[in-house]
């Protein structure tokens, strides 16, 4: 247990991004000793400290607006306990609008944010953590101390070759971030299998894990035609369901996944499905309903409650026939939430989830009105017009959903995060108002503008967000009635690749994305 502790440990270190203390939190001399990264000199300067001090070190890479960022500070930042146990890591914070941050990215292969990682002195890469845990029962572990432990690429090769483990070392492979994974561990279509091989190895005795495993591994084949579900694990889903203790200690992995659990083990509309969704329905009733759960916890409890009712609905439904019952609840909930948080990184967190909410349940005008209200009252505003456009959109509305793409774009901040605005605003542009050639010109030089002045443009998530830029101008022009304007763009995205050094590995990708945009003309 003792390893899992300190896997646990960096976890609840890595929680808050800022290297100031938050509004309301300890003062700043009492709060996270954190060493802001943004280049690889940062990087070993934190591993010089750690082999010095014999640390491991935790890497946290997250974004100021970032709804489960902002949640992992609201809710552990302020906690005595972990700032205590923080001063036994060297924490290291990768704020992936830091220049140089996105290479960073691309160093220890990062793309979502939060990612979590724990690492010895030596570069190791320990563990991957898991952002959405539920706090206090993480804290109760900690209580076992710190203490060094076995990469978990070691333990998860011991399991697949049959050797025992550990009881804290199955906790270690059922608490990995599996979804922040990046292929280190296992190829992402491969996950569902592994998973499942997991939990069915794991000793009876790890009741917890097993649990946690198998979950987890059937979550991850929803869709997947290759595994079929059977009554028997249909019948361990139902009784774990129906245990409070038990659904509270997998709290994070239903309330997040409960309609994947569903169509995953129950595929086809019909008696199975009612009773599975119908006890999903109940357990989430149970989280929702217990305060000791976070707010934005309680709040995905919901969101799940809204997906099960909405289960067998096109994902078009826009306006769901849902029970007078839930529609009660959801609203009730948003206005408690609303009026109750003051802290501003929780309501960048909650807020954000509770206007998905009252969408996803039909209630659009309540959904824009909450985000409306909330945009002075966020450090990050951009993130809720962007939810402002994607209601209108959602509706129809095609002006106004483009009036507040553009509202966010034009406010967003950090090369990392307008790259990515700006990806959104284009694609907008191009599916709404195609015919608007000066505007899809104007928005893709702007961005490639940009992209020049930012040295880490063309790595990880930047990148990703101007593959999208191409990928948009390509299918804009698939008639090739706009060769010339998608010309002159690949000009001027060529004079920004002829600026990148050859031995950069930022040319390559730049290179090909002009050269995408050359095989689109006609």
């Amino acid at each position: 247990m003792l390893w899992h502790a300190l896997a646990l440990a960096a976890w609840l270190a890595a929680a808050p991004a800022p290297t100031r203390a938050a509004p309301g939190a300890a003062p700043a001399a009492t709060a996270v000793a954190w060493l802001p990264a943004a280049a690889d000199a940062d990087i070993e300067k934190a591993f010089a400290q750690a082999r010095q001090e014999r640390k491991p070190v935790l890497l946290y890479w997250g974004a100021k607006w970032c709804p489960p960022c902002n949640q992992l500070k609201a809710t552990l930042f302020n906690r005595q306990d972990f700032i205590e146990r923080s001063r036994a890591l060297v924490p290291v914070h990768i704020d992936g609008d830091l220049p140089g941050a996105q290479k960073l990215g691309a160093r220890f292969k990062v793309r979502g944010y939060p990612t979590l990682i724990l690492m010895s002195a030596d570069g190791t890469e320990l563990t991957r953590l898991p952002g959405e845990a539920d706090a206090p029962q993480v804290m109760a572990l900690l209580q076992a101390g710190l203490a060094g432990g076995r990469p978990v690429k070691a333990v998860l090769a011991d399991a697949r070759a049959g050797k025992p483990l550990q009881p804290n070392e199955w906790r270690a492979l059922a608490l990995y971030s599996w979804e922040t994974d990046q292929d280190q561990l296992v190829p992402q279509a491969q996950r569902a299998s592994l998973l499942a091989q997991l939990a069915a190895a794991c000793p009876p005795a790890e009741v917890e894990s097993g649990t946690r495993l198998m979950l987890k591994s059937v979550a991850a084949s929803d869709g997947e035609k290759s595994r079929k579900p059977d009554a028997a694990l249909r019948q361990r889903v139902h009784q774990v369901l129906a245990d409070p203790a038990a659904t509270r200690a997998q709290m994070d992995t239903l309330v997040n996944a409960a309609d994947a659990l569903a169509r995953a083990l129950a595929p086809q509309a019909g008696a199975d499905r009612r009773a599975l969704v119908a006890d999903l329905d109940r357990a989430l009733g149970r989280l929702q309903a217990d305060a000791s759960l976070s707010r934005a916890d309680r709040m995905s409890a919901l969101i799940g409650r809204i997906e099960l009712a909405r289960i067998d609905l096109p994902d078009s439904e826009r306006h769901p026939k849902l029970e007078a019952g839930l529609l009660r609840q959801v609203r009730e909930q948003v206005a408690l939430d609303d009026r109750s948080i003051t802290d501003g990184y929780e309501r960048q967190a909650v807020i954000t989830s509770a206007a998905h909410a009252l969408g996803q349940a039909g209630l659009w005008d309540e959904s824009d009105a909450l985000l409306k209200a909330n945009l002075t009252r966020s450090h990050s505003p951009y993130y809720l017009m962007s939810q402002l456009g994607g209601n209108a959109r959602k509706l129809g509305r095609k002006d106004e959903a483009l009036r507040w793409y553009q509202q966010a774009f034009d406010t967003s901040e950090g090369p990392a995060t307008r790259l990515q605005w700006g990806a959104s605003y284009l694609s907008a542009v191009v599916e709404l108002a195609p015919q608007d050639v000066a505007r899809v010109e104007k928005t893709a030089a702007q961005l490639y503008t940009e992209a020049a002045k930012d040295k880490g443009a063309f790595y990880e998530r930047s990148a990703r967000s101007l593959q999208r830029v191409g990928q948009q101008l390509v299918q804009w022009n698939g008639s090739h009635a706009h060769d010339a304007v998608v010309e002159r763009l690949r000009r001027q995205l060529d004079g920004v690749c002829t600026r990148i050094d050859a031995a950069d590995a930022q040319r390559a990708t730049c290179d090909g994305l002009a050269k995408a945009l050359v095989a689109s003309r006609g």
